[in-house]
C-alpha cells in the first residue's frame, strides 16, 4: 500500500469515527434536566369588609335576638349571620375543644369560632356564620382552671345595704374608710373580667339596675329593671340588660345598644 493510499484510507476514517460520535450525541436522550416549577401564590384572604372595627376592645360579632331567633350583628347592628339560633354566644375560646383528645377538632375551640345551637344540636361556626363542627361528648376534653385571677374586691353588707372592700385591707367594719364603697346600695355583684383592679359592678339603686366601677363612678344608669350577672362582660365586654323584664340585648360600657 502507497502513501497516498495509507492517507486517504485514514482520511477516510477519521471522517467516519466523528461523524458516527456526532450522530451518537445527537442520539443521546437529555435526562435528569430540573424543570422550573412555577407556584402559583396563594390568593390573600381579604377581610370582611362587613365586619367592621368602631371600638377595638369589642367583639367584630355580637350575638343579637329578632323573633325569637339568635343571630349575629356588626358593630353598626347590622346582621351578619342570619338569626336562626336558639342560642348564640361571643365569639371565643372553647376550653373543652381545646384540649380534646381529638387533635383534629381542636382549633375549633380557639376564639375563631362560637358556639350556637338549633334544634337542641350544638356546633361551632365561623364568622361567616358556617357550622364547622358538631360537638360530641367523645371530643370533649378537661379544662383548666389554671387562667382563673383572685379577685380584689367583693361586696360587703351593712345594715342590709350593699357595699364593696379590698379584702387585703379591710380590718373595721365600724370604720367607713376601710371601705371602697360604702353600702349605699340595695345589691351589688362584681362582674368577672381580666381587669381585677378595675372591675365592672352591677349595682341596684331605687329598684333599677346600673353598673358601677370600684371609684363609685356610674358606667351604665340605673335605668334597667335587670342587668344579667354573667360573662358577658368577660367575653364581649358587654352588658345583658332589660327594660321590661322579658326582652333582652346588649349594651357596651358607653350605653349603646346592639
Amino acid at each position: 500500500m502507497n502513501m497516498k493510499n495509507v492517507l486517504n484510507f485514514l482520511g477516510l476514517f477519521i471522517s467516519f469515527f466523528v461523524f458516527s460520535q456526532t450522530k451518537s450525541v445527537k442520539k443521546l436522550p437529555i435526562k435528569n434536566v430540573t424543570k422550573t416549577v412555577v407556584r402559583k401564590s396563594s390568593p390573600e384572604v381579604k377581610p370582611n369588609p362587613d365586619l367592621v372595627v368602631i371600638h377595638q376592645e369589642l367583639p367584630v360579632l355580637i350575638p343579637k335576638k329578632e323573633d325569637g331567633k339568635f343571630g349575629y350583628v356588626n358593630q353598626n347592628g347590622k346582621f351578619i349571620i342570619k338569626p336562626e339560633y336558639h342560642i348564640a354566644v361571643f365569639f371565643y375560646e372553647d376550653c373543652n375543644l381545646l384540649n380534646s383528645p381529638n387533635e383534629k377538632v381542636r382549633k375549633f375551640g380557639t376564639d375563631e369560632y362560637a358556639t350556637v345551637e338549633k334544634d337542641m344540636i350544638s356546633y361551632r361556626i365561623n364568622k361567616a356564620g358556617k357550622r364547622v363542627y358538631q360537638f360530641k361528648d367523645s371530643d370533649l376534653g378537661k379544662c383548666k382552671l389554671d387562667n382563673y385571677k383572685q379577685q380584689l374586691y367583693q361586696a360587703y353588707v351593712l345594715n342590709g345595704f350593699y357595699g364593696i372592700i379590698e379584702k387585703s385591707r379591710f380590718v373595721n367594719a365600724a370604720d367607713y374608710r376601710d371601705y371602697q364603697i360604702y353600702p349605699q346600695y340595695q345589691y351589688l355583684y362584681i362582674m368577672e373580667g381580666d381587669d381585677v383592679a378595675n372591675p365592672m359592678i352591677v349595682a341596684s339603686h331605687n329598684d333599677r339596675f346600673g353598673v358601677i366601677d370600684v371609684n363609685n363612678k356610674v358606667i351604665i344608669p340605673f335605668e334597667y329593671s335587670n342587668i344579667k350577672r354573667n360573662f358577658t362582660w368577660k367575653l364581649g365586654r358587654m352588658f345583658e340588660v332589660t327594660k321590661d323584664g322579658k326582652n333582652y340585648y346588649y349594651i357596651d360600657s358607653r350605653n349603646k345598644t346592639y
